[in-house]
């Protein structure tokens, strides 16, 4: 069943009519959202042949588990509408568990529910604002109490010696994350590829078909709390898991593998003529941080052993690039050329896994 979808925010609506505008208005002419998701948490990946036969689709996990293919036969617009969604889903990935779990479930009425939960908390807010009155002296007393609290609190680094606050590992900036561990590849990207190259190295659609959600989002929440992560542990049996939760790391860096400040040299580069495109992707690459470049020589000596192995997990220079292109080089705004932008990303990492020895030396 073909049908309209529109992204609106962190929402997906999909309608049998078409809407106009850049926005969602309801009106005469127009049909209300049959289906909407909430994207908030989401898992996206390029749907396996497992799932569709039929190329260029897109495959969408909800946090509470619904599950969509989005197809078109429009090599360019899937392509966008892939960009899209997953700059969406990367930007509300920072929202706390708590604040995800307050959330109503994907569903058509979900709307009206929104709408008796502000009632009540309407309600609330004006019980409170009743019963809100409290004399100046009771104020003093507070005020003099608050300031002697917040003298006293001890500073972020002493919690944190003590403890009581645990870094992320997900989500952190690379260079803090890589001086933290004294390292300069995070351990987390270390333990993943050794585990794949140990043990997946044979499996169809690697880094390809998505792994189960929550899962990864278990995997992603041991990583942040637990330091013996043992991946060997029967939690973590699909290697889909270990690398959703791999790629997951990637998309959700402050700032992308490959930089922002470097996006725009990059795409230059890939536009020069054959000859001169290694020696300009080399001489940026040697332009990052120390963490970026010894964490994408790791990263792509691995994914160039994916493909060696292409006969038997399918995977080709091709599919590598389309699956690692967004995730890591992306400009600090989006615009328009979203699409042209995809095209460019993807032949970037093809390049340098073309020219990995030209590139990286031996």
């Amino acid at each position: 069943m073909s049908s309209w979808a529109v992204l609106q925010g962190s929402s997906l609506l999909f309608t049998k009519t078409q809407g106009s505008g850049t926005s969602w208005k309801f009106g005469v002419n127009q049909s209300k959202p049959e289906f909407t998701v909430d994207l908030r948490g989401a898992f996206i990946d390029w749907a396996s042949k497992e799932k569709s036969s039929k190329k260029n689709v897109i495959e969408v996990k909800t946090r509470h588990g619904t599950e969509l293919l989005i197809q078109s036969d429009n090599d360019i617009s899937v392509t966008e509408w892939f960009k899209v969604l997953s700059y969406a889903i990367s930007n509300q990935t920072t929202e706390s568990d708590e604040a995800l779990d307050d959330e109503v479930p994907d569903s058509p009425g979900a709307e009206k529910q929104d709408k008796e939960k502000d009632h009540k908390d309407s309600k609330k807010l004006r019980s409170i604002k009743m019963s809100g009155s409290i004399d100046s002296s009771e104020q003093k007393k507070t005020k003099t109490k608050l300031k002697k609290f917040l003298t006293r609190r001890p500073t972020l680094q002493a919690v944190r010696e003590k403890g009581y606050i645990k870094d992320q590992v997900f989500g952190c900036n690379l260079s803090s994350l890589c001086q933290r561990e004294n390292t300069t590849v995070p351990k987390f990207v270390k333990l993943c590829i050794e585990h794949v190259e140990e043990h997946g190295l044979d499996v169809d659609g690697l880094y390809r078909v998505s792994g189960n959600l929550a899962v990864i989002q278990k995997l992603r929440f041991a990583v942040n709390h637990d330091e013996k992560l043992d991946l060997n542990d029967s939690k973590w049996e699909d290697i889909h898991v270990i690398t959703g939760a791999l790629k997951m790391f990637f998309r959700e860096l402050p700032e992308p593998l490959f930089t922002f400040s470097h996006f725009n040299d990059f795409v230059n580069a890939i536009k020069q003529e054959p000859r001169q495109r290694v020696h300009a992707v080399r001489e940026l690459i040697k332009q990052l941080p120390k963490p970026n470049q010894d964490t994408m020589q790791v990263l792509f000596r691995h994914l160039k052993k994916i493909v060696e192995n292409g006969e038997r997990n399918r995977m080709t220079y091709q599919s590598i690039a389309i699956v690692f292109g967004p995730t890591l080089l992306k400009p600090e705004k989006e615009t328009c050329n979203i699409a042209v932008h995809t095209v460019y990303q993807n032949q970037i990492v093809e390049l340098i896994l073309l020219e990995l020895n030209s590139i990286f030396g031996r």
